[in-house]
């Protein structure tokens, strides 16, 4: 018996690895962003390393503080350009590439069966594609970068299922919204959630990459749907390397195997100032905004900017609208299928493919006071500006409340 998670750590690992033991696995894939890079590269080099145990299993992305805001960004990330040169790294994604939970799955290092670790918590994306992705601290990520191994307790793991279709104009963040809400952002606390159901299976690949994405905002180690024909067709001609698909024995255990239906959600909205302060939009419409944010790694693809567009076609938007395509990949294409210009007509403001506002560095923070509704994963205060309130929602919430200056249940519109 082994749930996925069981049977991808044992395999990484060596020998049978079961829920609550330590094992020491080794890392397909590490990854360490602009903002995580330079700990993990100056643990490194306490640890009087000189060489990377894999230059080809390291991924570098450049998105965080991309283009940089300051001198002081500058610098560091000239350094880090410096020392990927020296190691020989030949997976770095400069500034404008896109999010590194972008990147790695369109460059095809997110694979079924694999073990994939990156310097950021929100990781866990990559469990959208069917392996166990977690997130680790810049130390952790030093190790791996010397040695290729780890230290993991191997998670328990717990089976959510979410039965029937979702209804007109909700979508997987409001799915994900709605399960976060139901299990608090505690009540998973590292364990790793496997997604099953009608509702799972429909999703694209984008959703299921959403779903999984904010599998940390309920505490989670990991998130995982099972791969299918979506994924293996997303995978054609990308895989970074060949892979076997794990799924999990009929008789495996689970802590919990909450069932939802699909048709009771409707969109969602996470309410300042913590995630799992979810509402229906129906008792929040109408709150004022000032700022519209669309992107991010939990909604920056071409079929969350391809919804947004579809709202705003044709009509101009009442506040400031910042959309952020997740990579280079997502903005050429929603160029060439004429995406792009719809919402560039509808009055939006375009920046560098990358993480944006969304840690509250730069390119859209919020001013003491102000309302922005977001596509984003996380609401904390001083999330986005020390002064500022974050609703999160579905890329149609946000485009039908740019509409309307407040928000708005996309299915007015």
């Amino acid at each position: 018996m082994g749930t996925i998670s069981e049977k991808i750590l044992s395999r990484a690992a060596g020998k049978e690895a079961n829920a609550n033991d330590f094992v020491l696995a080794d890392v397909d894939y590490a990854m360490a962003h602009d903002g995580t890079s330079v700990l993990t590269v100056n643990a490194f080099k306490e640890m009087e390393m000189e060489k990377v145990w894999d230059p080809s299993r390291i991924i570098i992305p450049f998105d965080h503080i991309a283009p940089a805001n300051n001198e002081t960004s500058a610098t560091l990330q000239k350094e880090i350009r410096e020392w990927v040169k020296e190691q020989g790294i030949p997976n770095f994604y400069e500034l404008g590439e896109g999010i590194c939970h972008q990147v790695l799955p369109e460059n095809g290092f997110a694979l079924p069966g694999k073990l994939v670790v990156g310097a950021d918590s929100h990781s866990c994306t990559y469990g959208a594609f069917g392996a166990f992705a977690t997130g680790v601290g810049a130390t952790d990520m030093a190790e791996i970068f010397a040695t290729g191994k780890l230290w993991f307790k191997v998670p328990e793991s717990l089976r959510f299922t979410v039965e029937g279709r979702l209804g007109k104009g909700v979508y997987a963040k409001d799915l994900t919204l709605y399960l976060i809400g139901k299990t608090g952002i505690d009540g998973a606390t590292y364990k790793a959630i496997e997604f099953y159901g009608q509702a799972i299976s429909e999703l694209s690949v984008s959703g299921r990459m959403t779903l999984c994405n904010m599998a940390i905002e309920m505490g989670a180690k990991t998130g995982i749907v099972p791969p299918d024909e979506k994924t293996f067709d997303f995978l054609k001609n990308r895989a970074a390397a060949s892979y076997e698909p794990v799924y999990a024995d009929q008789d495996a255990f689970y802590v919990k195997e909450p069932v939802y239906s699909a048709e009771d959600i409707e969109p969602q909205v996470a309410c300042p100032h913590q995630v799992d302060n979810v509402k229906p939009v129906g008792e929040v419409e109408g709150t004022h905004v000032d700022q519209v944010f669309i992107g991010t790694c939990t909604n920056g693809r071409l079929e969350d900017l391809e919804v947004a567009a579809s709202i705003l076609k044709g009509k101009k938007v009442a506040v400031r609208t910042i959309v952020i395509p997740a990579s280079r990949t997502t903005l050429l294409a929603a160029i060439e299928n004429g995406t792009m210009e719809t919402l560039l007509k509808a009055g939006v403001t375009l920046a560098t493919p990358g993480c944006g506002p969304c840690l509250g560095a730069h390119q859209g923070v919020l001013g003491e006071g102000e309302v922005c509704i977001s596509t984003a994963n996380r609401n904390f205060k001083g999330r986005m500006g020390k002064g500022g309130f974050i609703y999160l929602a579905s890329p149609a919430t946000a485009a039908a409340s740019a509409l309307s200056g407040e928000i708005t249940d996309p299915r007015t519109v």
